[in-house]
């Protein structure tokens, strides 16, 4: 049986601590494989070998629970503070945003500490957040009081010490004072949002930014307007807001999501020391692809300790030989094989 690290800040110490990532993925992987009901149930009908689990094979073999699970079932990991953690004591409750009927996933976290650690260190991890002011600009999420991009993004905003950073008014257009203001500060402007709610605002905008500005889109391709690939999207973004096409920059996370990958300029995402993602075969999740084969994005998120760290997602993308990924939309909607159990009640 797993030793259960005792406290919660234990367990955040633990997560982003020097150990390799392959011990820790071992150590998070007994804990969620005892102490989560339906993760467990998941290891077992893929028949997952656990004698004892984790330890006799490689990381790679470890089932990956379909995110579509945060849907239909409360997805959580018991701790010793939690010992019946549900959904009244969580510390925060994530939910995706989605068209109108659609059932949205629920993320419970148990400790919003874990998220805003990672949160700020993985915009460490790619900028200096000391040297940044922030703008968010969240159309389409705004609306949604349980948004984990609204939350994050109101992390970076805090750490803010000469308090420019703050959320953009939805459909007013930038203000060249305010822009100048930034720049005379000497910190870096970093607009952050939304990707179509980035491209409605630089149409109704004629400000230019400062060179060393840094535009980051969270994704979503569709919208009011046509579908555009990415790369067109960073043209048209660059353009409208006077900077080099580097300066665009792509994060990727999601509510079921504790941890984000960023694209500093071009297509291929990098994760986080405690952060690893891999392509699968949609026919056969549980099969890693080779570099540049294209399948789902699978994730493990050590910071989702609490919850489930062993994630396959819906998206589509690919993978080079250094590690990074690009995503390349959804993936057509189909029951995978070997992902089509029913998840019950825990």
């Amino acid at each position: 049986m797993f030793q259960i690290i005792s406290t919660m800040q234990d367990w955040i110490e633990f997560i982003f601590s020097n150990q390799s990532f392959e011990n820790k993925t071992r150590k998070v992987f007994e804990y969620q494989f005892e102490r989560n009901p339906v993760y467990r149930r998941f290891c077992e009908a893929m028949n997952y070998p656990c004698d004892p689990p984790g330890q006799s094979d490689g990381l790679s073999s470890i089932p990956l629970l379909p995110v579509r699970a945060f849907k239909h079932a409360n997805v959580i990991t018991k701790s010793e503070d939690y010992s019946t953690l549900n959904t009244q004591n969580s510390s925060l409750l994530f939910k995706s945003s989605g068209t109108s009927g659609m059932v949205p996933a629920m993320h419970h976290v148990a400790d919003k500490e874990i998220y805003r650690q990672s949160v700020l260190k993985c915009f460490d991890h790619f900028y200096d957040l000391d040297d940044a002011v922030i703008l968010g600009y969240t159309p389409g999420y705004a609306d949604n009081p349980h948004s984990s991009l609204i939350w994050m993004i109101n992390e970076l905003i805090k750490q803010d010490d000469i308090k420019k950073s703050r959320f953009l008014k939805l459909n007013k257009p930038l203000s060249q004072g305010e822009v100048d203001d930034i720049a005379a500060s000497g910190k870096q402007l970093i607009l952050f949002g939304a990707a179509f709610g980035l491209l409605d605002l630089a149409e109704i905008s004629t400000v230019k930014l400062p060179s060393n500005s840094i535009v980051i889109e969270t994704g979503g391709m569709k919208s009011h307007r046509r579908e555009m690939s990415r790369s067109e999207m960073h043209r048209k973004m660059a353009n409208a807001f006077g900077i080099d096409i580097s300066r665009v920059h792509s994060e990727y996370g999601m509510c079921e999501l504790l941890s984000q990958a960023y694209a500093t300029g071009g297509k291929w995402f990098r994760s986080v020391p405690w952060m690893q993602v891999s392509i699968h075969d949609p026919d056969a999740p549980q099969t890693r692809l080779s570099a540049h084969q294209e399948g789902l994005i699978g994730v493990i998120d050590l910071a989702n300790v609490h919850s489930c760290s062993f994630l396959l997602t819906g998206d589509r993308g690919v993978m080079d030989q250094k590690g990074r990924f690009q995503v390349l939309g959804r993936w057509n909607p189909k029951d995978l094989r070997g992902c089509n159990f029913l998840i019950e009640q825990d």
